[in-house]
């Protein structure tokens, strides 16, 4: 047992970098369900972004001229 103290130490050094807060519960003013339809139709329109950006091809080029 060579360690000694160590979990106890590191323990404290992780509560101080936290600043001793501890952890809140969302307080946003919605319901579960209203969460989950927000965070629904944000996922939907990131897809959406993702699949017209797929679909638009490679715009590595996008600004420049070729000669």
């Amino acid at each position: 047992m060579s360690r000694g103290n160590q979990r106890d130490r590191d323990r404290e050094r992780a509560q101080a970098r936290a600043g001793g807060k501890t952890k809140q519960p969302r307080n946003d003013g919605l319901t579960p369900e209203q969460r989950r339809e927000r965070d629904a139709k944000a996922l939907q329109e990131k897809a959406a972004k993702k699949a017209a950006q797929a679909a638009g091809g490679n715009n590595a080029g996008v600004g420049r001229v070729n000669k």
